[in-house]
């Protein structure tokens, strides 16, 4: 073989050499570039998981803090009621021990002789006080239910006997035997009473 065809054969392989070279860079710059796609794909999803993680932690926070306001509000207002009920009711019973004193009080001064002038001041005396005691204790929500007149209702009137009567519409209270009180709207003595009734044979011939 000739030095000139040695040369050329030289150059060949030079080339083939080269091209090989070249072709394996670019197969490892692709491995390369694919490896860090990857990389940066599993970055972003490890990102996204925590992302997610971290607003469903802020959610239940969220929630359990909606909820310990909630309890917390039920709890303030449970105890509102409460003590309003308490306070309401706390002069129950002596309300009901003070009841017969304001009755006695009362019959005093129907049966007293309101002619005698030796009674007068005494008698003035005594509607003073019962005005005075009655006045203080509606301040404290106690109040007379004295129901003359008026329709008979068995949430607040205590039927004792019924009569038959021209003067009052069937079912009203014609005579109030005892009057009765209520505190802050609750009942605590009914009023006793005598209901009225039709007068027997009393037809409505109105058409």
């Amino acid at each position: 073989m000739s030095n000139e065809e040695k040369k050329v054969q030289d150059e060949q392989l030079q080339q083939e050499n080269t091209v090989e070279t070249a072709e394996t860079v670019s197969a490892e710059e692709e491995v390369v570039e694919m490896t860090m796609e990857e990389l940066q794909a599993a970055r972003i999803a490890e990102l996204e998981a925590a992302l997610l993680a971290s607003d469903a932690k802020a959610k239940e926070a969220v929630d359990a803090s909606l909820r310990a306001r909630a309890e917390g509000e039920n709890v303030r207002r449970r105890s509102e009621q409460e003590i309003d009920k308490a306070r309401k009711f706390a002069l129950n019973k002596f309300a009901e021990e003070l009841l017969p004193v304001i009755d006695n009080m009362e019959r005093a001064i129907e049966m007293t002789d309101k002619n005698d002038e030796a009674l007068k001041p005494m008698l003035e005396g005594v509607e003073l006080t019962l005005k005075t005691m009655t006045s203080t204790v509606e301040k404290f929500g106690l109040k007379q239910i004295d129901p003359m007149g008026e329709a008979f209702n068995p949430e607040f009137h205590q039927a004792m006997t019924i009569q038959e009567s021209a003067d009052f519409a069937p079912n009203s209270v014609m005579l109030v035997m005892q009057k009765g009180y209520e505190l802050n709207g609750r009942v605590i003595r009914p009023a006793m009473v005598m209901v009225s009734k039709a007068p027997a044979g009393n037809i409505d011939t109105q058409a």
